[in-house]
C-alpha cells in the first residue's frame, strides 16, 4: 500500500500545499472521532450507568450538548479536507490527462500503427478515471482513518494505564497485525486482476472504435451479426475479469470484520473477568470500534490504490514512449525556405522492415517530383519523411543545404502543405476547417482558398455556408467535397514545398479538370511531390522518381523513362490498357 501511495503522492506533489492542509484537517477529525467521541460516550454513560440526580441531570445536558458540537467540527472538518483532497486529485488527473495527450502529439506515426487506437482511448480515458476514483473517494479516509485509528488506541492505552487493564488492551489489540497478511495477499491478486480488466476494457473500447469506423463496410457485407458475437464475446470476457476484481475486493472487508470480531469478543470476556465498570468498559469498546473500523476500512483503501496504480502503470506505458523525433539542440532559424530538398544516401525502416534503401535524390526549387511505382515501394516513405514524420535510420535529408533534423519540427512542416489521398476533417464549421491551413488567416483569406480549390459553389449551397458543420471526419460531406477543403488548406498555406499524395483522386472528371488548372498555378515557384497512383495525374511532371522494393531505380521525364525503364513502361502500359 505504501508503495502504490507513494505513486499517487508524486502526482499530487504540485498541489501538496492542499494536501498537508487537507491530511491536518482530516487529522483534527480523526482525533475528534477516534478520542472524543470516546471520551464523551464515557461521561455520558458513567451518569447514566450510575444513576441520575437534578445534578447530574445538569451534567448530562452538558455533556449531550458537547456531542452536536463534536460532530459538527467533525462535519466541517471532514468537508474541507475532502474538498482539498478532492481539488488536489482532481487537478492531477486533468495535468496527467494533459501531460498524456501532449506527449501522444509529439510520438512518431510508427507508434500509432502498432497500438489500438481503443486501447489508446481507453488509457487515456477509463484508466485515468480509475486513478480519479482512487485518489479523490480513497483520499477523505486516508487522511482522517489513520487518526481516527492513532486516537482511538490512544484511548485505549490511557484507559489500560488508568485502569489496570493493561493486559487486556493489549490482548484486544493483539489481533490487528494480523490483519496485515490478508489485506496484503489479496491487494496482490486484486492488482493482477485490476490489470486484466483494464486490459479487457481496452480491446472492448476498440472493437467499439473499429465498428463505429467502419458502419457502411458492416452493412455492407452484413457483418452485423459476426460483429454482434465478435462484442458480446469481448464483453463476455470483461465481465469475468471484472467479477474476479469484485471477489478481490470485497473479499477484503469480510475477513477483516473476522478478525476484528474475534477481538471484540475477547474483549467482552477479558472485561468481565477483570470486573470493568460499565463506563470504563463503555469507553474501551467505543476506542476498540473506532480502531478496528479505520483498518477495515484502509483495507478497502489498499485495494482501490491497488487498482489505480495498474492504471497509473498503463499511462506511464504510454508517456514512457521515447518520442524519436527530436527538437534539435542547435536550430537552424527558419525565415524562409526556397524549397531545395535533397535525398543523401538516405535509408529507412519501419522495424525490421526496410522501407528505403540508399536512396538519392535533388529537387531544385520549382521542379514538379511524381514518385511512381508500384504498391509498397517506398513512394510514401519517402515523402513522409521530408516532413519529419520519421527520422531517417541512415543518411540525411536536406532542404535549402540544412539537414531537416536542425529545424525545427514546427517550423519545418509551417514551410510544408499536404493532401492526403484520404483527408480528415474536424466535427467543426467549413470555414475552420479550410483554417487549419493557416491558423490566423483571416475569412475573406479562407474563402479565397476555398475559390482557388473550386469550392466555394458548392459550400455556398450548405444549409448555413461556410459556417455549416461538418460532421465527424466529414461524414456530412462527399469524398470530393472533403478533398477540396483539403486543397483549399493547401491554397490557403501557400507553403514554398507541397506533398500531394493522389490529391484529385476523389473527384469527378469536370472538378480534376478545374483543379489541375488550380494546380498549375499553386505550383509555380514551389517544389511539389506527388505521390502517383494514376499517370494521368503526373502528365505536367518535370522529373519522375520510380521506386521499387525501396530503391530508387531511376529518374527523368515521361518521354525519356517510357523509353528507357521497363518497369515504368509497363506500369504505364497496364493503366493504359485498363
Amino acid at each position: 500500500m505504501l508503495k502504490d501511495l507513494k505513486l499517487f503522492l508524486n502526482l499530487l506533489r504540485p498541489y501538496k500545499r492542499r494536501v498537508r492542509i487537507a491530511l491536518f484537517i482530516g487529522g483534527i477529525a480523526g482525533l475528534c472521532t477516534g478520542a472524543g467521541i470516546t471520551i464523551g460516550a464515557e461521561k455520558l454513560f458513567g451518569i447514566v450507568l450510575n444513576g441520575g440526580s437534578e445534578r447530574e441531570l445538569s451534567e448530562v445536558i452538558l455533556i449531550a450538548s458537547v456531542f452536536p458540537l463534536l460532530f459538527l467540527v467533525i462535519g466541517v472538518c471532514t468537508f474541507l479536507s475532502s474538498y482539498h483532497l478532492n481539488y488536489a486529485g482532481l487537478g492531477a488527473i486533468r495535468d496527467l490527462r494533459a501531460q498524456l495527450f501532449a506527449h501522444i502529439q509529439r510520438l512518431p506515426l510508427a507508434f500509432f500503427q502498432e497500438k489500438k487506437t481503443g486501447d489508446i482511448i481507453a488509457r487515456l480515458t477509463a484508466d485515468t478515471q480509475a486513478m480519479q476514483y482512487s485518489l479523490t473517494i480513497t483520499g477523505r479516509d486516508l487522511a482522517i482513518a489513520p487518526l481516527t485509528f492513532l486516537g482511538a488506541v490512544g484511548m485505549l492505552a490511557y484507559k489500560g494505564w488508568e485502569n489496570d487493564g493493561v493486559v487486556y488492551i493489549y490482548f484486544s489489540i493483539a489481533l490487528l497485525p494480523l490483519v496485515i497478511f490478508p489485506v496484503r495477499k489479496l491487494t496482490q491478486k486484486l492488482g493482477q486482476k485490476a490489470k486484466t480488466q483494464q486490459e479487457e476494457l481496452s480491446s472492448v473500447t476498440n472493437d467499439l472504435s473499429q465498428n463505429i469506423g467502419a458502419v457502411k463496410e458492416v452493412r455492407a457485407f452484413n457483418l452485423q451479426e459476426r460483429e454482434n458475437r465478435r462484442f458480446s464475446t469481448r464483453l463476455s470476457e470483461l465481465f469475468r475479469s471484472q467479477m474476479k476484481v469484485v471477489k478481490y475486493t470485497f473479499a477484503l472487508s469480510p475477513l477483516v470484520e473476522i478478525i476484528s470480531s474475534v477481538g471484540l469478543g475477547s474483549a467482552f470476556v477479558m472485561g468481565y473477568y477483570k470486573g470493568v465498570t460499565g463506563e470504563v468498559f463503555i469507553a474501551i469498546f467505543a476506542a476498540l470500534y473506532f480502531s478496528y473500523s479505520p483498518i477495515k476500512r484502509l483495507s478497502y483503501l489498499a485495494g482501490e490504490l491497488r487498482k489505480g496504480a495498474e492504471s497509473l502503470k498503463r499511462i506511464q506505458e504510454i508517456t514512457a514512449e521515447p518520442i524519436h523525433i527530436e527538437e534539435p539542440s542547435d536550430p537552424v532559424t527558419i525565415d524562409s525556405i526556397q524549397g531545395r530538398i535533397e535525398f543523401r544516401d538516405v535509408s529507412f525502416s519501419y522495424g525490421d522492415a526496410p522501407a528505403l534503401k540508399e536512396a538519392n535524390a535533388t529537387l531544385e526549387p520549382g521542379c514538379i517530383c511524381a514518385l511512381v511505382g508500384p504498391s509498397g515501394a517506398g513512394k510514401s516513405t519517402f515523402a513522409n519523411l521530408v516532413p519529419r514524420f520519421y527520422d531517417v535510420n541512415l543518411g540525411g535529408i536536406f532542404i535549402d543545404g540544412h539537414d531537416v533534423r536542425r529545424f525545427p519540427t514546427n517550423d519545418l512542416r509551417q514551410h510544408i502543405a499536404i493532401v492526403s489521398q484520404d483527408p480528415v476533417l474536424f466535427d467543426d464549421t467549413i470555414i475552420e476547417n479550410i483554417r487549419l491551413g493557416l491558423q490566423d488567416a483571416t475569412d475573406d483569406e479562407v474563402k479565397d482558398a476555398a475559390r482557388n480549390a473550386f469550392a466555394d459553389e458548392f459550400i455556398l449551397e450548405q444549409p448555413n455556408g461556410y459556417d455549416t458543420i461538418v460532421g465527424e471526419r466529414g461524414a456530412r460531406l462527399s469524398g470530393g467535397q472533403k478533398q477540396r477543403i483539403a486543397i483549399a488548406r493547401a491554397f490557403l498555406r501557400d507553403a514554398p514545398i507541397l506533398i500531394l499524395d493522389e490529391a484529385t483522386s476523389a473527384l469527378d472528371s469536370e472538378s480534376e479538370k478545374k483543379i489541375q488548372q488550380a494546380l498549375e498555378r499553386l505550383v509555380v515557384g514551389k517544389t511539389v511531390l506527388i505521390i502517383a497512383h494514376r499517370f494521368s495525374t503526373i502528365k505536367d511532371a518535370t522529373k519522375i522518381l520510380v521506386f521499387q522494393d525501396g530503391k530508387i531505380i531511376d529518374s527523368g521525364t515521361h518521354e525519356e523513362l517510357y523509353g528507357g525503364c521497363n518497369l515504368y513502361r509497363s506500369l504505364y502500359n497496364q493503366q493504359q490498357s485498363a
